[in-house]
């Protein structure tokens, strides 16, 4: 019998908890170095697939820091793993960093846990918490060095607060957990960068997309995904209407 959706989402819910109590325990055995990070990746990484295996042998991983099988293009079924999301501030001792476990079913990013270990927080996608009251000024989460010139643009236009912050599930659970409204990013990421933050804003009912408003799509052979919008639903037309301007 296939899993259910509910109980795929407390898996990944579960694996993304242990992964993350792990990292943070590592976290306090070492001072803040790119050697943390490393680590933190490795050990992870292991503990996930490890689970996942154990959990569902049937079904294919990809993962941020595995080798990719590329049969699992012909697969119903893919989790996709990012281990360490933000592994820069892992390092440096921040809390902005995030675990993402999330399961594509045909492509679509269905169900998803990220876990924010540093804030003591998982979020999946089975139970989102309800959204927060929208502000009259929109806050929008950036890239603590680069933002993206598209975000930057928006944020002017909609004369936005803008809140740098790390790792791409820190940004996309800000807007899920009502502390940001939009999160937009253009410039590159992976398949494991947005596909368990997709699954989690889309169940606290949020826009996900691309940002010409298509959709995401996942386990295709190239594993680039490289830009996302998700926001309160109430900016979705305005931000996309900004970014189609050009």
């Amino acid at each position: 019998m296939e899993p259910d959706a509910v109980n795929d989402a407390r898996l990944a819910a579960d694996i993304a908890t242990e992964a993350g109590a792990l990292l943070l325990a590592l976290q306090g055995t070492m001072a803040p170095c790119r050697e943390l990070g490393t680590a933190g990746d490795a050990q992870a990484n292991r503990l996930i697939l490890d689970r996942l295996r154990d959990a569902r042998p049937e079904d294919f991983v990809l993962s941020e820091e595995a080798a990719d099988d590329p049969a699992r293009c012909a697969a119903r079924r893919l989790w996709v793993v990012d281990p360490l999301d933000g592994t820069r501030e892992y390092a440096e001792g921040r809390d902005d960093w995030a675990v993402h476990i999330g399961l594509s079913i045909d492509g679509v990013a269905v169900t998803g846990a990220v876990a924010l270990p540093g804030l003591g927080v998982t979020l999946a996608s089975d139970a989102p918490p309800p959204l927060a009251p929208l502000p009259q000024r929109p806050r929008m989460v950036v890239s603590r060095s680069r933002p993206p010139v598209e975000a930057v643009k928006v944020a002017e236009a909609l004369g936005a607060e803008r809140i740098p912050m790390g790792s791409a599930g820190a940004k996309a659970m800000a807007v899920v957990r009502g502390t940001a409204d939009i999160y937009l990013h253009a410039g590159g990421q992976y398949a494991w960068d947005n596909c368990a933050p997709a699954a989690v804003a889309a169940a606290a009912g949020l826009h996900v997309s691309r940002i010409d408003g298509s959709p995401l799509v996942y386990n295709c052979i190239d594993v680039s995904v490289p830009d996302l919008l998700i926001c309160r639903v109430e900016w979705a037309d305005r931000v996309l209407e900004l970014l189609a301007s050009g």
